[in-house]
């Protein structure tokens, strides 16, 4: 497979580097060949095209910014006219509603910039206020129907022509002015109530005239920007049309094999013809523990960490693929077991452009190969050491069967008695063994079906309660009742639980307590933890618990341990431990929900 895998990225990396060396001739002469094949036609259509279109975007953004500056101006106004508005009534609500103080409001608000004036009038033109009390009494908006002004109540506007200056943007609308009985500063006596009159509000629009000239030379630039740009590329993309169609295998293979060689799960390292690393992906940084930025442009030669560099001078000689496996050790000290592939780049005219290095990390595949070797020899054992445990039961039922009647043959000798008593007990033990071994190595068969562990761990409790009360051990134990059913063998996880309080106990001296609980472990697994106080298990001896025969008991078998982790481990879970040295130690038993 990996043979396959170079070859494949053997290719890609010469038609990139091919390509990068002698891809750039072949470009430059037909893109002169390109600009030669232009039909002048085809620069008529693109002017046919492109003219009308941008005079008409150029006058419609014109029209748009002298729109939006009139209705600016207009807002504006209308904002001012109805603040005056709220003002005079503000002055009438609390009794200063008199000529003067209304005139000087007026002076006040036309202080604004761009405000020319701002002047009241009547229904028949009469100037009754201004802001430039000279104009009070004289004429103004004759040309104007007034009346039909006071019909409506949206603001209009016109434009007055101003032959000393810029022309004035007037806004007018109805306004009810309170009127006190008094005379102004003319002697008009004003009437008395509040009665409908007209505002004016007169803009300067110099600046706004002067901004939207810079706004339509600036549009009319723009737009002759845009027509240049929108010509040239038009023309360009004819032009590049030819070119790019020459380019667009070359970039998808550029960027497949880049993305590939990149994200592959083989280090990879090219050099070129002189010996300069031109190509170093993101599995080899990991390998060697180097950025590929302190690597790309180096000297091959340079790197005194660069596994098999010598051997390119070995495939430089024999022109062929070479490979093998070496041991390999990186910058932080990790020792790695790399496999590798080399072999010379050629071009399509077998000219020689560097070298191509592929690397495999087989650390973890040749550490599972080993385990697996192990497990096979184990399990041969274990089926070896099956067979024997059952041709050794038929004798040991027989001494069995010889001692019970020793002791009952010689029941009035005492020593003959306990000697054949003592046969009896050590044929048990025997027995036991033998069963616990023939567990241990035949396949396990689960029989599962509902179980509530709650109702389980109760009765599994209640069959080691006399013993923990002739020890002087308690018991404690905290069962959750939000803890669903499980799909489980009853009497299997009922032999794991019994193994685990049994352990405990002989763990613990009088005065201990076992501590059982009953929880939902996060979201798919059910928790049951046994905790004892005894003296806890030495860090050393953690990493074995669970190891066939390995016992730190007098008389123990070393198998309880090691089925009751099979019997776990054949449900799907877990079974952890964790221990401290005069403390106590816990088991915890994950079990999945599903």
């Amino acid at each position: 497979m990996i043979n396959l895998m170079f070859k494949i990225f053997a290719d890609m990396v010469s038609f990139y580097v091919i390509n990068s060396q002698i891809g750039r001739k072949g470009m430059k002469q037909k893109r002169r060949t390109l600009w030669v094949s232009i039909s002048p036609w085809l620069i008529l259509g693109a002017l046919v095209i492109l003219i009308p279109l941008f005079v008409f975007m150029s006058l419609d953004n014109i029209s748009k910014q002298k729109s939006s500056t009139i209705q600016l101006l207009l807002e504006k106004g209308d904002t001012l006219i109805t603040a005056f508005e709220a003002n005079t009534r503000l002055k009438t609500t609390e009794g200063k509603a008199n000529f003067f103080e209304l005139q000087r409001l007026l002076m006040e608000m036309a202080r604004q910039p761009d405000v020319d004036f701002i002047t009241v009038t009547n229904e028949d033109g009469l100037i009754i206020a201004d802001s430039d009390p000279a104009y009070i009494g004289e004429v103004h908006g004759r040309e104007l129907n007034l009346k039909e002004v006071l019909k409506s109540p949206k603001p209009s506007w016109r434009l007055v022509p101003n032959p000393e200056g810029a022309d004035t943007f007037e806004v007018y609308r109805p306004f009810l002015f309170p009127m006190p009985h008094e005379k102004n500063i003319h002697g008009a006596f004003l009437k008395k109530g509040i009665t409908p009159q007209i505002i004016f509000v007169g803009f300067n629009i110099g600046p706004f005239e002067k901004a939207r000239e810079n706004a339509k030379r600036h549009t009319i630039l723009m737009a002759s920007l845009l027509f240049l740009l929108g010509f040239t590329g038009i023309v360009t993309l004819f032009f590049a049309q030819g070119w790019q169609s020459s380019r667009l295998s070359l970039s998808h293979m550029r960027a497949f094999s880049d993305t590939l060689v990149e994200h592959m799960p083989l280090g990879l390292v090219a050099i070129d013809k002189n010996g300069t690393i031109i190509s170093f992906n993101r599995f080899m940084e990991e390998i060697m523990g180097m950025p590929k930025s302190a690597v790309i442009g180096k000297e091959a030669s340079t790197l005194p960490n660069l596994p098999l560099y010598d051997t390119l001078i070995s495939v430089n000689r024999v022109d062929e693929t070479m490979g093998g496996q070496t041991d390999f050790r990186s910058k932080e000290g990790k020792s790695v077991l790399l496999e590798w592939l080399a072999a010379p780049l050629k071009d399509e005219m077998a000219g020689f452009l560097g070298y191509l290095l592929l690397f495999r990390d087989i650390t973890e595949v040749e550490r599972l190969r080993k385990e697996t070797i192990l497990n096979q020899r184990l399990a041969s054992l274990g089926n070896l050491a099956a067979g024997i445990a059952h041709e050794i039961r038929n004798p040991l039922s027989s001494i069995k069967g010889f001692a019970t009647y020793f002791h009952e043959r010689h029941h009035d000798d005492p020593q003959d008695r306990e000697m054949a008593t003592i046969i009896v007990q050590e044929v048990e033990r025997l027995n036991r063994v033998i069963g616990q071994l023939l567990d241990f190595a035949r396949p396990l068969t689960l029989e599962k079906k509902e179980v509530l562990l709650d109702k389980l761990i109760r009765y599994s409790l209640k069959m080691i309660e006399e013993q923990a009360k002739n020890r002087g051990i308690s018991i404690d134990y905290e069962l959750s009742e939000d803890v669903p059913p499980i799909q489980a063998d009853e009497d299997r996880v009922k032999q794991v639980l019994l193994n685990l309080y049994l352990n405990a106990l002989e763990a613990m001296s009088p005065g201990g307590t076992l501590k059982v609980r009953l929880d939902c472990h996060e979201r798919d697994f059910v928790s049951v933890s046994i905790s004892d106080t005894g003296k806890g298990i030495p860090e050393r001896d953690l990493g074995h618990i669970f190891d066939p025969y390995f016992t730190t008991k007098p008389g123990g078998t070393g198998l309880g341990l090691s089925i009751a982790y099979k019997i776990v481990e054949a449900h799907g879970g877990e079974l952890k431990v964790a221990s401290k040295i005069g403390e106590g130690t816990t088991f915890m038993i994950l079990l999945p929900l599903n």
